[in-house]
């Protein structure tokens, strides 16, 4: 089996902080952590093999004041790629995030700073989001004669909707602090460091079955892309399987003898 350590990577840190959460930050702080080709294909080796090497849940951040400003710019402009070689580069973008999406581990994105652009389609792509009162929303596409390729069509638009996604896009309007969460573009808004609120939700979700993990993380996406019909099939499928999983039994027994946490709202 594949452990942390099996992972050599130049533009992200990564440290296991115990019982498989893994704290996974982007490490280019002097390029307010834009998407460089090199981190893409970093990202998808480590969200490939992050399941098999014993990852129960990871906590996505960043280094210095700003979570992620997107495609790199400069780099982007250097290459003068053609439009296949920018066809084929969003492919790598998209696979990269998919892996993430529907690789069944729980990805907490704790975020700060610049949420922009192919940054914000980075965020999309993991299960939970966490805002601080720094953090900031933009698709400025529009302003610099490009158009979104790493899925804000299809993530960002299902979190806000396709006005909104427009609107951002067209505009360059930024959404940030309680309004974003409002909207859908992050689910908690902490005071404090959003990555200690996220790694106390990485440290819950670890606690879950790992299977249970692999269907929410996984299933949910999928079947979100079904019909009515298949969806509902689909649902009772993977239903069959992991409520009938073996290592549920413990948990069943415990919530049958009552001594199983009762679910209660804080007085």
């Amino acid at each position: 089996m594949a452990s942390i350590t099996d992972f050599s990577l130049k533009n992200i840190r990564l440290e296991d902080d115990g019982g498989g959460v893994w704290i996974v930050t982007l490490n280019r702080p002097e390029k307010r952590n834009a998407l460089n080709a090199e981190t893409i294909e970093e990202l998808i080796v480590l969200f490939s093999g992050a399941m098999a090497a014993g990852a129960r849940a990871i906590v996505l951040t960043a280094a210095g004041d700003h979570f992620c400003a997107g495609l790199d710019l400069v780099e982007h402009h250097r290459a003068d790629r053609s439009p296949a070689e920018f066809w084929q580069l969003c492919l790598r973008w998209h696979e990269a995030f998919n892996k993430m999406e529907y690789g069944g581990v729980p990805i907490i994105a704790a975020l700060k700073g610049a949420v922009v652009g192919g940054g914000l389609e980075f965020a999309s792509a993991a299960h939970i989001r966490v805002a601080d009162r720094t953090t900031y929303f933009a698709l400025p596409e529009g302003q610099r004669g490009l158009f979104t390729g790493g899925g804000a069509t299809i993530r960002v638009g299902n979190l806000i909707g396709k006005a909104r996604l427009i609107d951002m896009m067209l505009t360059g309007r930024i959404y940030q602090g309680q309004e974003a969460v409002d909207l859908g573009l992050a689910q908690y808004l902490v005071e404090g460091s959003s990555v200690d609120h996220a790694l106390a939700l990485a440290r819950r979700c670890a606690e879950n079955l790992p299977l249970t993990n692999f269907a929410i993380c996984s299933a949910i996406s999928h079947i979100q892309n079904m019909s009515a019909l298949d969806a509902a099939y689909a649902e009772a499928c993977v239903a069959g399987v992991v409520n009938t999983q073996s290592a549920a039994r413990e948990r069943l027994a415990a919530f049958a003898d009552k001594t199983a946490a009762r679910v209660r709202p804080k007085e």
